[in-house]
């Protein structure tokens, strides 16, 4: 690949997780503080990324495989995708407010795997390549909670609307990336061309299936950090909040390198339970911690967020890959991040709502306070029990046997 073109690729890494989190980490603050909404409102929104996770293989499937070039729908995705951020950042009531980011949502999320299928096209090979331009989407997100934070914007409007100006930026810059047309324009679309009918068996294994839940289960607590962890620690006093939360970012591009390490010396199963058991421990550093004496204990839970996700999540991606015959691994893989990301995380946003709710403190003049250790200590009892059932049911000495990555560019792939 030509430095040209892989730094077009990184541009457009760049800008579409900027755009991600500019207006996501610090959208509950925002809601709570300056428009007034209940934490169940607060989890709903949040929770319209899972919705447009659930909808974005079909969407994928339909358009951008079939019927129209890569570049250009992401094009029309961003642009639309500026407007409704811009119209909802103008919204002062729950029901237009929610209504406008859920259609957003459906726009934006499939556009993730859009980015990643149209470098994927580009790259003669992407297991060498690939890794190294994904990265640069963590930066853009790193990028946007360091410039909300400094400059004070997380309980305002205006993150939405940075967010809508890079969109609007993205829309006009995907139009000169390179020509990447459909490859199944003559392909019948069916629910098993999404998800082949060979993929979904693969869950009938033992071991899979029990992989399958665990991973649906912990991304319902999962979901609590994404809703709430930005208004807890601005509840808390932490000045700057959105920028020390990029700690979290930094941690899982250091836990990225480490774990083909990890991975040969732990094998799936314990690094998987060291990822669950991260969050565990997460939630409780956020219960008993604060921002005086105990400040250490939340950097704790943010810097955690390497092993929570990395050895969770992306050890459970290798794995999938491993357990997956070569044809299936891409449909494998899409089937599980519907179940997580889309299910897993819809069913999250709803508890953690409900949960924010239950444990309201008090409302004085339009703004909640809520009993935070309580959350946080639902959120870490909820994970414990998922590990323990976890640890107790999971087996599979050929996963473990066969844990051992080639070299750390395999682990970037599945980034």
């Amino acid at each position: 690949m030509n430095v040209s073109l892989r730094f077009r690729l990184s541009i457009m890494m760049l800008l579409e997780y900027f755009i991600w989190g500019a207006w996501y980490v610090t959208l509950g603050t925002w809601l709570a503080t300056s428009l007034h909404f209940s934490g169940q409102e607060i989890g709903l929104a949040a929770g319209t990324t899972a919705v447009g996770a659930i909808i974005a293989p079909f969407f994928v499937g339909l358009v951008a495989d079939r019927l129209f070039k890569t570049q250009r729908v992401l094009a029309v995705l961003h642009l639309a995708g500026a407007a409704l951020l811009f119209f909802a950042s103008a919204q002062i009531s729950f029901l237009p407010f929610y209504s406008i980011v859920l259609v957003y949502c459906l726009f934006f999320m499939p556009t993730l795997a859009l980015t990643n299928s149209l470098a994927f096209r580009q790259m003669q090979s992407p297991q060498e390549q690939f890794g190294s331009i994904r990265v640069v989407g963590s930066c853009g997100w790193i990028l946007a909670g360091l410039l909300v934070g400094t400059l004070g914007l997380e309980a305002t409007a205006v993150p939405m609307r940075i967010a809508a100006l890079a969109s609007l930026v993205m829309g006009i810059y995907c139009l000169t990336l390179p020509d990447t047309p459909p490859l199944a324009r003559a392909a019948k679309l069916s629910l098993n061309s999404i998800f082949p009918r060979e993929a979904v068996h693969l869950l009938r294994g033992r071991s899979m299936m029990i992989f399958v839940l665990a991973s649906f289960l912990i991304c319902i607590p999962l979901q609590f950090y994404y809703a709430f962890t930005n208004l807890f620690l601005n509840q808390a006093g932490v000045n700057n909040a959105a920028s020390k939360m990029t700690g979290g970012q930094i941690s899982e591009l250091l836990c990225m390198v480490m774990i083909p390490w990890f991975f040969r010396r732990l094998g799936v199963k314990y690094m998987l339970a060291a990822g669950m058991f991260a969050w565990v421990a997460r939630y409780f550093f956020f219960a008993y911690g604060n921002a005086d004496a105990k400040m250490w204990m939340l950097w704790a839970g943010i810097l955690l967020h390497g092993i929570c996700y990395d050895f969770f999540f992306v050890t459970g991606q290798i794995y999938i890959d491993r357990k997956a015959p070569a044809n299936l691994r891409a449909s494998a893989q899409g089937l599980i991040t519907f179940i997580t990301y889309g299910l897993g995380m819809f069913v999250g946003s709803w508890l953690s709502g409900a949960v924010a709710t239950h444990y309201t403190l008090s409302i004085a003049q339009g703004k909640m306070t809520y009993d935070w250790r309580a959350i946080w200590m639902f959120s870490a009892v909820t994970s414990v029990v998922i590990l323990v059932l976890f640890l107790f049911s999971f087996s599979d000495k050929q996963a473990e046997a066969e844990s051992r990555l080639p070299n750390p560019e395999e682990a970037s792939l599945q980034i």
